[in-house]
């Protein structure tokens, strides 16, 4: 999670109605199986991590992003959730990767260097910009390379030696709204920084209730549009690697 977006709302992210809904949304994906070690791969201030072992969804979290200062982990690390630069192995049965591969030029190669790591039957949940025709200031400001496509996007996590298992949009009742704002953006030059931005009180609340309301409807069944994709997959068993080879 970029550390850029967070900045621009102020405040706590995990209050923000964006990273409410989009934390709710990982965890439908994640449906409600305990997880025993959450890995949490470019995690920033590590939000999804906290809501997940806050709410006991997950025992306990390794936040990596090689941007972690000496002194942002002494401040952030606790008993539960370790904040570290790198990882030599993936003792996680769930992998997180939220919105981190767009900004690296070999995204096949990021996925690959943890999946190779990890045991087989870890899970991998991502999440990218989506639709390049969303291009804008905002990927600019945010240091993004590319916009993803379910099915591109599910290219690039084969090619890294996972196999799928769900995809899906979010957002999708935003994507009216986002794609008329960027078409606008393009016709009159006029550039903005991150398109996040803190919300007052009275639409914190009624766009995350929105959300909720996308979130238990169009989202099981939404491979259409939206403006994030989510894409959830698994290290396939080494029998499975050898018949596929």
């Amino acid at each position: 999670m970029d550390l850029k977006e967070e900045q621009a709302i102020g405040g706590d992210p995990s209050s923000h109605w964006y990273y409410i809904s989009k934390g709710r949304a990982i965890k439908s994906l994640l449906g409600r199986a305990p997880i025993g070690a959450l890995l949490d791969v470019g995690a920033g201030s590590g939000v999804f991590s906290k809501m997940l072992v806050g709410e006991g969804r997950a025992a306990k979290a390794i936040c990596v992003d090689p941007g972690y200062d000496a002194a942002f982990i002494g401040r952030r690390r606790d008993d539960r959730i370790d904040f570290v630069r790198s990882v030599d192995k993936v003792a996680a049965d769930t992998v997180l990767m939220i919105d981190v591969i767009e900004h690296v030029d070999d995204d096949v190669a990021l996925i690959r260097q943890y999946a190779e790591l990890a045991a087989p039957g870890t899970r991998f949940l991502i999440s990218v910009p989506a639709f390049s025709f969303l291009w804008s200031s905002h990927d600019v400001f945010l240091e993004h390379r590319r916009r993803y496509t379910l099915d591109s996007l599910g290219a690039a996590v084969r090619a890294a030696g996972l196999e799928t298992v769900d995809m899906r949009y979010f957002f999708g009742l935003l994507f009216p709204l986002a794609a008329a704002a960027r078409l606008a953006e393009k016709k009159t030059g006029d550039a903005k920084a991150s398109r996040l931005r803190p919300a007052p009180g009275w639409l914190n609340g009624p766009l995350a209730a929105l959300h909720d309301l996308e979130r238990m409807t169009l989202f099981p069944f939404n491979r259409l549009a939206g403006v994030t994709a989510f894409y959830l997959a698994t290290k396939p068993e080494l029998a499975q690697r050898r018949q596929a080879a």
